[in-house]
């Protein structure tokens, strides 16, 4: 039984969170802009930032991160808070075991769908911005990256729900040939 089967297995009913926080970059390294809405474009991105010009298809073309994961890097680097911004990702979730999001499709609001799949690891610059130590206390807690399965509009407080029925997915085409 492959992860994906197992996971949605045992996470079945799953209580829905909320979007807490959306972040957007329109250049790879550049500033992040904190947003209450935006468009997520399937197979590409999120408007505005700088993944939708990348090759389609890619499992990250959104990553994710929970306010309970911020609260358990704050622990290990001993701080009080954590702007969202500073962990350089795309949406925070509250109130939903990301882990448990892991290889499944989530509904974000009413029309978005996207697949979690990679875990979404630190990078070096979270030792700048956040201190000696921030790789070594966000692993685990990086959260997840993800791609967009249906388009629409995202906003600040919609529910972020594991779909315990998946879509099903069309083959997607590599080099010429079908998955």
């Amino acid at each position: 039984m492959s992860q994906q089967h197992l996971i949605g297995r045992l996470c079945r009913d799953l209580p829905a969170g909320k979007l807490e926080w959306i972040g957007l970059r329109s250049t790879h390294k550049g500033q992040i802009v904190e947003v209450d809405a935006v468009r997520a474009i399937a197979e590409r991105g999120l408007e505005g930032d700088h993944r939708v010009a990348k090759t389609p298809g890619s499992g990250r073309q959104v990553t994710l991160i929970s306010r309970e994961f911020i609260a358990q890097i704050c622990g290990h680097l001993g701080l009080d808070q954590i702007p969202p911004a500073l962990l350089r990702r795309n949406l925070v979730v509250s109130g939903v075991n990301l882990n448990a999001l892991r290889y499944q499709q989530i509904r974000v609001g009413s029309q978005v769908i996207i697949e979690a799949g990679a875990l979404c690891h630190p990078c070096s610059r979270m030792e700048s911005a956040l201190g000696k130590g921030a790789v070594a206390a966000m692993l685990g807690y990086g959260g997840l990256c993800a791609k967009i399965l249906c388009g629409g509009e995202i906003r600040v407080g919609d529910l972020v729900q594991k779909i315990d029925h998946p879509l099903p997915i069309a083959p997607r085409p590599i080099q010429g040939r079908l998955l």
